[in-house]
């Protein structure tokens, strides 16, 4: 009898949870079991594994009675991506490979018949907890790029099953793949400077970026909502590697390729059709939404009151606390969803209500039904709404003092080292104790505001919004105290709020 243990990872959401391979080898009536609660994919491998070990010229015990056991056994397993493992715990149970080789390796890897290794999802969370275990993660050549984002990991890879073979009989040396150089940060960002005119639009884009604030934005079509929305990831800061750590997970997860805008925040814009999975997440095996997948980066919704009213509800918990809790029966899973929402509506339903044309013919019936769209408890989580009106169209373009990209950045950066350096958090996430310790008025401008609330109809969420981004407003003039100035165009972000109490 002969017994060979090989360490793997499965996927669960965005975690890389470790999987043991055992395999056993007995005599016996020549057959081969799979347990551990494999998936189809799973129960497959071992058709591939036979295929590849053969063409590879490579011995199949089949005169043997074989006993694969994937444990955790109440963990699902997944996918093509213990091909590998099995595949070396044949080998290494069997004698081919030195068993003691496969001790401080991990595998990951999906086999082709031929015995080429095929490229899987979810590499990069397997690549941080192979780091954590002080292993040797052994995989695709495709996935090097991937799991060589993160710093510190041993990484051989390989093409096919026979030179990771080699290796491990010691035949020949594979170079482990550098982990010290990280890829080039993507270019091309859309500048702001495109967007012509719209000043007090851009003064709102910013302070939103500085403060890490909810924006909403409604106004006739072709104002240019849309256009400043997608500025948004132009001027705010470049992630820091933990940070892009966490983006680049997520999206090898739900297989995107993680490398291509490296380090760029992510900026995603769901249709409205989209269903609350596609949004929020889920499924019969939980995978990231809309909201995950625009982790540490921009959610742009257009279009806002054309989503379902449910699945615009199922916002408003992620929006606070920055995570989604999934629950199904066998497992509950938690996704991180700390995003900026950026959202764009039409003023009525034809669009054109205070436009100059006077082309609106909506009653104000109409209007208000479809405001109603929207709940009070999701506009007072929304920090900044912005009235957005058609300006003078100029076929010059570019006009003398237009602000571009870079100049906007520098301003949210400033601010953001400001917020970072007094409270270690953006103005955004201060809680209760953070609003009693950084946004402190004097009891002038405190009774002010007081009045200036009561009037409005705002609610408690509402007032300490306000409060927020007057405090991100002291912070772009480079003032250590908010003043009435900031109190009153804080209060002037809140416009939506005022037109439906008008």
């Amino acid at each position: 009898m002969s017994l060979a243990i090989v360490h793997s990872r499965a996927k669960l959401g965005i975690q890389a949870p470790a999987v043991t391979v055992e395999v056993h080898l007995a005599n016996g009536m020549p057959s081969l079991t799979l347990v551990g609660l494999p998936e189809t994919a799973v129960k497959e491998s071992k058709d591939r594994v036979r295929s590849a070990l053969q063409n590879a010229n490579l011995d199949f015990p089949s005169l043997k009675r074989i006993t694969i056991n994937l444990a955790p056994a109440d963990l699902p397993k997944e996918g093509g991506r213990f091909d590998l493992a099995i595949a070396l715990g044949l080998l290494a149970a069997s004698g081919q490979i030195p068993a003691d080789s496969l001790e401080h390796c991990e595998c990951l890897g999906e086999l082709a018949l031929s015995g080429e290794l095929r490229p899987v999802q979810g590499v990069l969370p397997a690549a941080l907890a192979c780091r954590e275990q002080q292993r040797t993660l052994l995989l695709p050549r495709a996935n090097a790029a991937e799991a060589a984002l993160v710093r510190g990991v041993r990484i051989i890879a390989a093409d096919h099953l026979l030179q990771l073979c080699e290796h491990l009989r010691g035949e020949r040396q594979l170079q482990p793949v550098p982990t010290d150089s990280q890829p080039q940060a993507a270019t091309g960002l859309a500048d702001l400077i495109d967007v012509q005119g719209q000043a007090q639009a851009k003064r709102a884009l910013i302070v939103a970026a500085s403060g890490n604030h909810n924006l909403l934005l409604f106004g006739p079509p072709g104002t240019g909502k849309t256009l400043l929305a997608s500025r948004l990831p132009g001027i705010l800061p470049a992630l820091t590697e933990h940070e892009a750590l966490e983006v680049a997970a997520i999206q090898s997860v739900c297989g995107s390729e993680p490398l291509q805008a490296w380090p760029v925040r992510p900026f995603r814009s769901p249709h409205h059709g989209a269903s609350a999975a596609a949004l929020v997440g889920g499924g019969s095996q939980p995978r990231p939404g809309e909201i995950s997948q625009a982790h540490q980066g921009v959610l742009f919704l257009d279009e806002l009151p054309e989503f379902d009213r449910k699945v615009l509800e199922m916002l408003r918990e992620p929006m606070e606390s920055g995570v989604i809790h999934i629950a199904r029966a066998r497992e509950q899973l938690s996704f991180p969803a700390r995003f900026q929402l950026i959202a764009a509506m039409n003023p009525c339903p034809c669009g054109y209500q205070g436009d100059a044309s006077g082309r609106c013919r909506c009653s104000p019936e109409q209007v208000q039904r479809y405001r109603s769209k929207l709940s009070g408890p999701l506009l007072d989580r929304i920090d900044l709404h912005l009235a957005m009106h058609n300006e003078p169209f100029s076929l010059a373009g570019q006009t003398q003092g237009d602000l571009d990209s870079s100049s906007a950045a520098k301003q949210v950066s400033m601010a953001r080292a400001r917020q970072l350096a007094r409270q270690t958090c953006l103005n955004a996430h201060l809680d209760l104790a953070g609003l009693r310790d950084h946004c402190q008025l004097s009891d002038a401008d405190g009774q002010w505001l007081e009045q200036a609330i009561e009037r409005l109809g705002l609610s408690r969420r509402a007032s300490h919004k306000v409060l927020k981004v007057g405090r991100t407003l002291a912070d772009l003039a480079g003032e250590s105290s908010i003043s009435r100035q900031h109190l009153a165009e804080a209060l002037q972000y809140r416009q939506l709020d005022r037109r439906l109490l008008g």
